[in-house]
């Protein structure tokens, strides 16, 4: 079963009647990562009016995501819950919010702070590019020239978050290293065999974490 986290690390800002707010978002993989980088980014802007966060972390075994959020002396629930219902609502996990406010002189209100906050994790998930992570196999199809064009063809038209080459060599014979997505292999492995009219079979190896990534496939480690 797949999921939905960041690509990578992103950073933005906004200005809100003259109070700054830098959003900034990480991919994570534990609680004690995203404390690790809450206590890092404190430090960093140690002379900030306020550090909310808010994150959501998978917990492998459990029935339910980590859910943890922080309004650091805003007003209670006007910063924290609101970064995390970005989270949940654009349905990312495994991803640590952060959103640093230096005070501008001029109070937001509940419904101004609120805007705000949701806006900083907006922006900040947006710098740092959603992705879907997925379960793949790493594949192997090895041929005779003669079915190259065939097997280039197969493949090429496939959806690349479905199918991608990796790497093919070229020696006595063309081996081609396919990243299947797991519900796709079986479906794969036969088209693979009827074009080659039972010549050719796909051989799954080992299993991988990937995703579409400016469109390519890419492995998560």
């Amino acid at each position: 079963m797949g999921y939905r986290t960041v690509a990578d690390y992103g950073i933005d800002e906004h200005i809100e009647k003259k109070s700054r707010f830098i959003g900034q978002a990480w991919p994570v993989r534990t609680e004690e990562e995203a404390k690790q980088i809450l206590e890092a980014t404190r430090k960093e802007y140690w002379d900030a009016s306020h550090n909310v966060y808010a994150y959501r972390i998978q917990s492998p075994g459990a029935s339910s995501d980590i859910l943890k959020f922080s309004d650091d002396g805003e007003p209670g629930g006007t910063a924290g819950k609101p970064c995390l219902d970005v989270l949940l609502g654009e349905d990312v996990t495994n991803v640590l919010v952060i959103v640093t406010r230096y005070f501008g002189g001029t109070l937001l209100g509940t419904g101004g702070l609120v805007r705000a906050y949701t806006k900083g994790a907006q922006i900040a998930l947006a710098a740092a590019g959603k992705i879907r992570i997925e379960s793949y196999q790493m594949c192997v199809l090895s041929m005779d020239y003669t079915y190259l064009a065939k097997m280039q063809y197969l493949i090429g038209k496939k959806p690349k978050d479905e199918c991608s080459e990796m790497e093919t060599v070229y020696e006595d014979q063309v081996t081609m290293h396919l990243l299947i997505r797991e519900d796709q292999v079986t479906k794969i492995a036969e088209e693979i065999t009827a074009v080659s009219e039972g010549k050719l079979s796909l051989k799954p190896g080992e299993k991988k974490k990937a995703a579409l990534v400016k469109g390519r496939l890419q492995i998560i480690t």
